[in-house]
């Protein structure tokens, strides 16, 4: 008697590098283009970078600085208050939101609608249906590709902004959204903190088989205890959209795979920069190259002009980094911060792979490198690379098909969050959050 052959349990993942659009309506066309571009690919899941509707203000200080804020400033704020993600939410105890209530459309009736429901020229909302139409286009685009969406977005509730992530599934629309419990350096000084009771993990179903999933954007990934809290959750799906764009940001990914024994997929957008204004050049334009590029401090030479300080380190013929020692005594300043290396080192692997620096685009303005890089990437429950880095690609998509028993067969040696816990003498707990762990099978 032969045996029937056991059900698959593979599905494929994906992700992408796409940079924030013009405009919220432009944003959600791509989105669609990929989702509709990945569900052809026969993808189950795509993820979409941090902040990707509303956008990541990379370089931006919003005129502020300690004891002192401009009226620019405000005014910078204020359009990017405006071109953030309305999804009917509230505020909620410590930034939770709503949580399952707004998840199943149980806050109200029409309460989150701006004045006219507009999203930009478009209208999407209509009476009956919270925030700004958002939602629903995703879940629209999810449903039709047939595609599990998980995107990144700045979302506007009440009168702060908050960097989120929102689920959303073909069959059942949106299951969950996260909002980052600690927002980044100055990123502070933009995005309130989210509550980490939106930590929960959800679960689909994909052909029969269960998926956990969850998320943590960008340097939440370098909170262990958050981490764990995810872990704890059973999940066999680890997402990290960010906007962590360094080469040193894979082996985080690699860790957190080996660690969580999980898959882990990552984005973050690929975005062009360093432009070269040309004569016609407006004043808005002039005041953002003065925040690119501020005035040194006295007795510091400026980065990229005149004196440049020498390089410590150099690569050899197959690209391995040597350090190079000091003199002693040597009056070469330390740098201003890791970003001027990380400057310098995309600058050398650039000309290392003799990759053309400047480009024109069709306004005529030459485009000198990017501000963010990508590198999304997909890795397994080994720590194995098994998509990407996709690098200075801002239009393609990366796929890896992925059998999510592997997930179980690395726990054999390694359950972070049960055998190897050790939980009888090393206990966490997170406010608002049930850490009981999910089952693996439907």
């Amino acid at each position: 008697m032969s045996l029937a052959a056991a059900p698959s349990t593979t599905i494929r993942l994906a992700t992408a590098s796409p940079a924030t659009q013009s405009t919220r309506q432009e944003t959600l066309a791509q989105l669609e283009r990929l989702a509709r571009s990945a569900g052809e690919r026969g993808a189950d899941f795509l993820l979409l970078p941090e902040a990707y509707l509303g956008g990541y203000p990379r370089g931006s200080d919003f005129g502020c600085k300690v004891g002192g804020r401009t009226g620019e400033g405000r005014e910078e704020f204020r359009r990017y208050f405006r071109s953030a993600v309305d999804l009917g939410d509230i505020v909620g105890p410590a930034g939770a939101g709503g949580l399952e209530k707004w998840v199943r459309r149980e806050l109200g009736g029409d309460e989150g609608l701006g004045l006219d429901g507009d999203l930009g020229d478009e209208t999407l909302g209509s009476k009956g249906k919270r925030g700004d139409g958002t939602r629903e286009e995703l879940e629209r685009v999810a449903r039709e590709t047939g595609v599990f969406v998980v995107v990144g977005l700045v979302e506007r509730a009440g009168g702060s902004l908050y960097c989120a992530v929102v689920y959303v599934c073909p069959r059942r629309g949106v299951i969950g959204k996260r909002r980052k419990v600690l927002p980044t350096g100055t990123e502070r000084l933009i995005w309130a903190q989210g509550s980490p009771a939106t930590l929960k993990a959800v679960s689909t179903t994909i052909r029969g088989i269960r998926v956990n999933l969850a998320a943590a954007i960008c340097w939440e990934n370098y909170m262990p205890l958050l981490r764990y809290s995810l872990y704890s959750q059973n999940i066999n799906l680890y997402f990290a959209p960010t906007a962590d764009g360094r080469e040193s940001w894979l082996s985080l990914l690699r860790t957190i795979g080996t660690e969580g024994r999980c898959f882990v997929v990552s984005s973050n957008m690929c975005s062009a920069g360093g432009t070269k204004e040309t004569s016609s050049s407006s004043s808005s334009s002039q005041q953002h190259q003065q925040q690119q590029h501020p005035k040194p401090s006295p007795g510091i030479p400026p980065v990229g002009h005149g004196t440049k300080a020498r390089r410590r380190s150099i690569f050899d013929e197959d690209g391995n980094e040597i350090v190079l020692s000091s003199p002693v005594g040597s009056s070469v300043p330390p740098p201003l911060s890791s970003a001027v290396i990380e400057e310098d080192e995309d600058k050398d692997k650039s000309e290392r792979d003799g990759k053309k620096g400047t480009t024109t685009t069709e306004t005529g303005t030459a485009v000198t490198g990017f501000v963010s890089r990508g590198g999304s990437s997909i890795v397994s429950p080994y720590g194995d690379v098994l998509a990407g880095p996709q690098w200075d690609d801002d239009e393609g998509i990366i796929y890896a098909d992925v059998d999510l028993e592997d997930c179980v067969r690395g726990r054999l040696d390694l359950d972070a969050a049960g055998s190897y816990s050790r939980n009888d003498a090393f206990k966490l707990s997170v406010e608002g959050l049930a850490l009981d762990p999910l089952p693996y099978y439907a």
